[in-house]
């Protein structure tokens, strides 16, 4: 398999960091959708990251698809979705809050980013500021209630580290970090984990070797 997208995406990211604990191995290309416009485009015409590029060379997209398939590829103990409820349902729970937070974030990243200053619309940016808002003090308050156990981190910790560490990274000014406690204590926990620390956010392709099952 190959995933083809950068690792300052927070979803390129979960999904390089899911594949290595679930011992899945790929192959990592660091492609920009933006400045590798035209060879994402080879790849995928729709230039949507992360893209999966499945041994038989079937295209898969969106991360949250991406990580269904792969639970289906991996052995029943290497799964990161809990079986069952109500594990299931507070693990969906997380990671529902987690997706929404890294959206906004990348809505306000792109508006500020992409958009000509004289186009953007403050309405717009503070309805989407209050939402980014209220999924990190959720976020916040749910991890609180689930202790952090390295042997066993599932996709809704998984996925919560790599959106805070995106936000922190991409919107430093935009969440105090100290209002959320909880999230900070998890995400430096998670960092230090070999699957993230193979993968860090930023533009760089992950090492061939820690692609390997671990």
């Amino acid at each position: 398999m190959k995933l083809i997208g950068m690792l300052d995406s927070p979803y390129v990211r979960r999904v390089a960091i899911s594949l290595q604990l679930m011992g899945l191995p790929f192959e990592h290309r660091s492609v920009s959708v933006f400045r590798g416009m035209k060879d994402f485009s080879a790849i995928n015409p729709v230039i949507k990251a992360p893209t999966l590029v499945c041994d038989d060379g079937e295209i898969l997209m969106d991360s949250s698809l991406i990580l269904d398939y792969a639970e289906a590829l991996a052995a029943p103990e290497r799964r990161l979705m809990p079986p069952r409820l109500p594990e299931r349902q507070h693990a969906l729970h997380r990671i529902g809050l987690a997706l929404a937070l890294g959206e906004k974030a990348v809505q306000i990243v792109y508006e500020r980013g992409l958009r000509p200053p004289e186009k953007q619309h403050e309405p717009w940016l503070d309805r989407v500021a209050m939402q980014m808002h209220a999924a990190a003090r959720l976020l916040d308050d749910a991890v609180g209630r689930h202790p952090f156990d390295s042997a066993h981190i599932d996709q809704a910790g998984i996925t919560t580290a790599v959106v805070w560490t995106f936000v922190q990274q991409a919107l430093p000014q935009s969440l105090d970090a100290a209002a959320f406690p909880a999230l900070g204590a998890w995400c430096d926990q998670a960092e230090h984990l070999p699957a993230f620390r193979a993968a860090p956010h930023g533009e760089a392709p992950m090492d061939p070797a820690a692609c390997q099952p671990v």
